[in-house]
């Protein structure tokens, strides 16, 4: 599996007077009232999906497997200088240091406000290996101070393409000496019609970082904060994954039935998220995750702390059970149960590559035809003018406290679930 990136940067200190004063500036740049990451999230690709491309405009790019950020450029409006800033999907803020970008009209000027969704991946050249750390682009929340969440998917591309991205190239070639204090290269992701899918698969092997699926996104619908029901994450239905915190319980020791035997090897137990966060954060046990007698070796012998992670897994049909395939530190939490259920209706009820482009000449021939006869502008859909405002969940109680650590288990719980200890 290729290298997740870290976020590069300076993390700004968590609770801090200048965390929270960024927050309350994304939240006001972005018309929402939450102090969440703003970024939207995309929907498990099901069977009843073929038809929502066939009957709605979607553009279409692989899923690149990366980090996924937002990119914060802030501008004081009285000195003019300008912050760079990363956000990850925890809402943590990452101060970067030696980018500028030029303003579209003049580019002596600073770019103002603007805020641009898109993934951090290494790029591997294949002839010599060498990495680089680069960050693809594919949509935009503010540009130059101005909110264009409520604009559909292509104006929001044109901006970003436009104001942002061709201003920042233009600066590259005309002063090539700045590229060597930028932390990371900058691209925007390339985006096709729906009905060049097949293309976009045939592209996937010349591309030097990971990918694991596709990502369609509806061209005419705004952006919107969370889950968004207009983007669809396809992936081959084998390849589905889900996360889940991971949970170990170890058994007793056979002379003292009292405490653990933390050198056995435990159950390992997935539990899903049911709403809260951080430290409000509610889970229940959903199912359990099968590791061999191998991997629990070298588990031990990596030294990591397993117990109280997010990892991502995926179904094994071999062993009817779930595996692991990576940690996912870079996630508050797992997917949210309703988010589980339908990725595991997904698998179940998956569309698998061939299916997806048989569809292709008839989503072909749906778009040409609304391009032909486009709906008057009394009849169209309304867009409206802001995201709705996020709601926050209760605070919720926890229920256990934290129990003493151990070199792989430093996770809170009841000391004995089912005779099983911890």
């Amino acid at each position: 599996m290729p290298r997740v990136p870290n976020v590069p940067g300076t993390r700004v200190a968590p609770r801090s007077e200048q965390e929270s004063w960024l927050r309350d500036q994304v939240a006001r740049m972005c018309h929402v009232d939450r102090h969440r990451f703003p970024g939207s999230q995309p929907v498990s690709f099901a069977q009843c999906d073929l038809d929502k491309l066939e009957a709605q405009d979607f553009w279409v790019c692989e899923k690149s497997d990366g980090m996924r950020v937002l990119l914060l450029v802030y501008t004081d409006p009285d000195s003019g200088s300008q912050m760079v800033y990363l956000i990850d999907r925890k809402n943590d803020y990452y101060e970067v240091q030696g980018l500028f970008f030029p303003h579209h009209e003049n580019p002596q000027q600073p770019l103002q406000n603007t805020i641009v969704d898109g993934e951090l991946v290494y790029d591997v050249d294949p002839r010599t290996n060498h990495e680089t750390l680069r960050f693809l682009a594919f949509d935009c929340l503010v540009v130059n101070s101005q909110n264009i969440m409520s604009r559909p998917l292509d104006k929001r591309y044109g901006r970003l393409r436009e104001w942002f991205y061709k201003p920042f190239a233009k600066m590259k070639q005309d002063h090539i000496h700045v590229t060597k204090t930028h932390p990371f290269d900058i691209r925007v992701k390339e985006i096709s019609p729906s009905y060049h899918a097949e293309q976009v698969f045939a592209e996937m092997p010349n591309l030097q970082h990971g990918n694991d699926g596709l990502i369609y996104t509806c061209v005419s619908t705004p952006y919107t904060p969370g889950t968004d029901q207009n983007i669809l994450k396809w992936k081959p239905p084998s390849e589905n994954s889900i996360d889940f915190k991971l949970i170990l319980r170890f058994p007793p020791l056979p002379d003292n039935p009292s405490r653990p035997d933390f050198h056995a090897k435990p159950i390992f137990l997935l539990h899903v998220w049911c709403g809260g966060e951080r430290e409000a954060a509610k889970y229940e046990q959903y199912d359990q995750m099968h590791v061999d007698d191998e991997e629990w070796e070298r588990m031990k012998s990596s030294g990591e702390q397993y117990d109280d992670r997010i990892v991502e897994v995926h179904w094994d049909p071999s062993h009817s059970s779930w595996r692991m395939m990576r940690f996912r530190d870079d996630k508050p939490n797992g997917n949210h149960r309703t988010v589980v259920e339908n990725i595991i209706q997904s698998i179940a009820d998956g569309v698998d590559k061939d299916t997806l482009l048989e569809r292709s000449n008839s989503i072909r021939t749906a778009w040409k035809a609304r391009l032909a006869h486009p709906p008057a502008a009394a009849n169209s859909a309304s867009v409206p003018m802001r995201p709705p405002p996020g709601i926050l969940a209760p605070p919720l109680e926890l229920r256990y406290g934290r129990l003493a650590t151990s070199q792989w288990s430093k996770v809170g719980g009841p000391p004995m679930v089912a005779g099983m200890k911890r």
